[in-house]
């Protein structure tokens, strides 16, 4: 196994790590924003997310940070509470359950979800980033970075949204268009192939295009404030340290801290299996994440932020799968993304606020497109119904809905198909004249009990049937006490029952060895 800091990779992971902090920068302050939370929580939480999750956790590529599929959840428990003071400490003691749940090995739930459904998340994130960056790339941004909610905060939804462009911003669409096409560029072979250009980050001299445009604009074209990155200034170092807020930790025992650190344990831990999942299926080396470490070192995160006034953290497929495609390749990418966080606050927020969010929203653009190319469509529909039609309601309910929702749906719709297509194969009949053949195949549950009654009732005196039995390999109890009712009425109505029995499979079908007869 290669070394968690491999330093042959620095110059991969560097690279990385940059596009990974211009991606993570407005998330932070995004969804801290629609989290009602200080606007420094959500950044806090992002360095934290990088520095002290990513050196505990066991993933190469994932990233942790704050997650929008929380964000309501907090905003709620924030107003329940009535204190952020006292929600910190709920977000402590979430922490401190998240590594009980490691050491119990509660990592495992993250094996049980289909592939279908993952990849259905995936190419839903996908799609729902590339929606929801439009309005952004063009200055329409009524909607906090962050906030993948279908029904979004400012009362649209993500169509509905989509309609406003007569508000647009000339400066912000010039720069969106110019820097989408630089990103578009840096993909092509000529890049990639350059042994000198390959080596500068398409997203960071797109952002450096979008900044150096918005400086040489005429007044008129100028891009305004609510249209850049806004990153709270600060004038020392202790002022940044009187701004951190810390958990009244005294509250542990309260009714409401407690509920609210169970419920944000639950949905976080949930949310960081299903996005370390879905990154071991991007990442091109297929690396597998230790998840039950991974439950440790999220709580450990959990526990770090709460106790310096940051809002909760999970692992986040938006920032983990811009890792894999900006080629990230150890853990160092998502370390030093949070030490970039953390330097950007401390020495440059001024600069860092003057990048427009139409940079950003064009690295956000291809990355949504790379999560739900046209070939992932056409690879899952020539794999069949059973892969096919999990995958697109998964989509569909994300988009509509959220993260957790959808992919719930998704798993109850994959699990109702591969039940819907047992109960049309688990039982199949063949009639010869007045002998009925009756073949069990590998499942027999308690819903097929229906078509073999059907099929008992239609045999009259005279009719012979024979159970076959011999790919069978479950058989419900139900099932068995059918067909051992039938057997016993059998002869009263003049029916001959021939059992395969199959005990050479350690399963017993029927007990009744001295009947059995071979089928030629």
């Amino acid at each position: 196994m290669k070394s968690e800091f491999n330093l042959s990779f620095l110059g991969r992971d560097l690279s990385s790590s940059i596009v990974v902090f211009l991606v993570a920068l407005p998330l932070c302050l995004g969804i801290s924003l629609v989290s009602d939370a200080p606007l420094l929580s959500g950044i806090i939480a992002g360095i934290v997310g990088g520095i002290v999750v990513g050196s505990a956790s066991g993933s190469r590529l994932g990233v942790s940070g704050p997650a929008a599929g929380l964000a309501v959840i907090v905003a709620d428990a924030i107003h329940d509470i009535g204190s952020f003071e006292v929600f910190l400490a709920a977000v402590v003691l979430a922490g401190v359950i998240q590594i009980v749940l490691g050491f119990i090995g509660a990592g495992k739930v993250a094996f049980y979800f289909p592939s279908s459904v993952i990849k259905g998340m995936l190419a839903a994130i996908g799609i729902s980033i590339f929606l929801k960056q439009i309005p952004h790339a063009i200055g329409v941004d009524k909607d906090p970075e962050g906030d993948f909610k279908f029904f979004q905060a400012d009362g649209e939804t993500t169509f509905s949204e989509l309609l406003n462009f007569e508000n647009y911003v000339p400066g912000a669409l010039l720069v969106g268009l110019i820097c989408l096409a630089i990103l578009i560029f840096w993909e092509t072979k000529f890049i990639k192939n350059n042994k000198v250009l390959s080596l500068i980050p398409g997203p960071l001299l797109a952002v450096l295009a979008g900044v150096s445009l918005n400086s040489v604009y005429p007044v008129d074209m100028l891009i305004s404030k609510e249209h850049l990155v806004s990153l709270p200034v600060f004038d020392s170092f202790s002022e940044v340290s009187a701004e951190l807020i810390h958990p009244k930790l005294a509250y542990f025992a309260k009714f409401k801290v407690i509920k609210t650190a169970i419920v944000i344990a639950i949905i976080a831990s949930l949310e960081t299996l299903l996005s370390a999942e879905a990154t071991d299926r991007l990442d091109p080396n297929k690396n597998i994440t230790p998840t039950n470490r991974e439950l440790k070192a999220q709580g450990l995160g959990n526990i770090v932020s709460g106790l310096i006034g940051g809002i909760p953290v999970t692992q986040v497929i938006v920032r983990s799968s811009a890792n894999v495609q900006a080629g990230g390749r150890t853990k160092l990418a998502t370390i030093i993304h949070g030490f970039l966080l953390l330097t950007a606050v401390l020495l440059i927020p001024v600069v860092m606020n003057k990048i427009p969010l139409a940079a950003l929203a064009a690295i956000l653009l291809v990355i949504g497109y790379k999560l739900a190319k046209p070939s992932m469509f056409k690879r899952l529909y020539r794999e069949g119904q059973d892969q096919f039609i999990p995958f697109v309601v998964t989509i569909i309910a994300v988009l509509f809905t959220d993260l957790l929702v959808g992919i719930l749906i998704g798993l109850l719709v994959g699990i109702g198909y591969v039940l819907f297509t047992n109960f049309r194969s688990a039982i199949r009949s063949e009639k010869i004249g007045n002998h009925t053949i009756l073949h069990f195949k590998k499942d027999v549950f308690f819903y097929n009990r229906a078509e073999l009654m059907k099929v008992f009732s239609s045999l009259q005196k005279g009719d012979e049937i024979t159970l076959d039995g011999t790919k069978v390999d479950f058989i419900d109890h139900d099932i068995f006490l059918a067909i051992q009712d039938f057997k016993t009425s059998a002869p009263e109505k003049g029916i001959k029952v021939n059992v395969i029995d199959i005990t050479r499979k350690k399963i017993t079908f029927i007990n009744q060895a001295e009947e059995t007869t071979e089928l030629k």
